[in-house]
């Protein structure tokens, strides 16, 4: 049987990560994983100061793969995180305006997460993307732009307010892989954010320009529901590669996620594809399966656009669950069928990305 990618990175599943206590695969180490004709190679990022520490590390995790079935040759390798440059000075003495959107220094892509209306499971799909994508090896940014109901931070597990070193720059939170800021770090998880559009444009601003993301392949940016400043700012001030629309398959939710589409469409920004989610219900007693919601309006309406399906997540409690305990259900359930949707998804944005 031949040796798959899956079968690598369960093996490194099993190796701990001595600074984060948690997996080399979950906490973000493994990188440039390729898997071919039992050809194994990939990298372990590090931080120089413990390179002796990791080496026992880099050998078990070889031996691992080399006890698979199928595996001809292995090759692992110790790599040093790379060091951000400082960010530029934020407020010199003059500052010509930039022409339009621009690129986030480091950052390889911005994909925006976004929703006609609330209520839909959009943040749900965005830290479970994010958890999803890190576990395949790509280095994730997670900005919880969502300023009225900012939940990243309870499903992601992170809580502290961020430190900044010389007051203008802030340092991210990072779990499970993902390097997340959100303005729910900055307030208590029951206070409210009352802001008018020009508070919420230079927050957003802010965690755009000011966090020190450093080296990333996607920056997520969970957006609020609807079509209003937060998005406006986000596609005036940075460059979006694409957006992917959650909506669930009833015909109010498609409503408003039509009303999204057309609004990423005016701002020139690809749609990436669309998410149905709470698609269907499997009763756990009987095993009856229900369609809550409808079925197939999302499918539908992304064949009328001409976008991808990216998938069909259903409604579960342990999705549900998950993401309240601070783990999402693709990092405490990684092999369950309520996974298997964001780690398609996943892998779909990649392969897309290497096209």
């Amino acid at each position: 049987m031949a040796l798959t990618r899956e079968d690598v990175l369960a093996a490194l599943r099993g190796i701990t990560d001595p600074a984060s206590g948690t997996d080399i695969v979950t906490g973000g180490l493994v990188r440039a994983l390729t898997v071919d004709d039992g050809a194994v190679r990939f990298v372990i990022e590090i931080n120089p100061a413990r390179a002796a520490e990791y080496e026992t590390v880099r050998e078990a995790a070889q031996g691992a793969i080399e006890a698979l079935d199928g595996a001809q040759s292995v090759s692992a390798v110790l790599t040093a995180h790379s060091t951000p440059k400082a960010p530029p000075d934020l407020k010199p003495s003059r500052r010509a305006e930039p022409a339009g959107p621009e690129k986030i220094p480091g950052v390889a892509r911005i994909y925006a997460i976004a929703s006609g209306k609330g209520g839909v499971g959009k943040s749900t799909v965005a830290s479970n993307l994010a958890c999803a994508l890190a576990a395949e090896g790509w280095r994730v940014g997670l900005l919880d732009a969502d300023v009225y109901g900012p939940s990243q931070p309870r499903m992601l597990g992170v809580s502290g307010r961020p430190a900044s070193p010389d007051g203008k720059t802030i340092l991210p939170k990072r779990n499970f892989g993902v390097t997340m800021m959100s303005i729910g770090l900055m307030t208590n998880e029951d206070q409210a954010v009352v802001w008018r559009g020009p508070m919420l444009m230079g927050a957003l601003q802010q965690m755009l320009t000011q966090v020190q993301w450093g080296a990333l392949d996607v920056l997520l940016v969970d957006l609020p529901p609807g079509t209003g400043d937060v998005q406006m700012t986000l596609a005036q001030k940075a460059h979006l590669d694409g957006a992917i629309i959650v909506s669930t398959p009833q015909d109010v939710a498609l409503m408003d996620a039509r009303k999204g589409i057309d609004m990423f469409n005016q701002l020139k920004t690809p749609i990436l594809g669309m998410i149905e989610n709470m698609s269907t219900h499997i009763c756990s007693s009987c095993g009856h399966e229900e369609h809550v919601f409808g079925h197939g309006g999302v499918a539908t309406e992304a064949e009328k656009l001409g976008v991808p399906l990216l998938a069909e997540i259903p409604l579960h409690l342990d999705i549900r669950l998950a993401a309240d305990g601070g783990a999402p259900i693709v990092v405490s359930k990684p092999d369950s069928a309520q996974a298997a949707g964001f780690r398609s998804v996943a892998r779909q944005l990649i392969e897309s990305a290497a096209k």
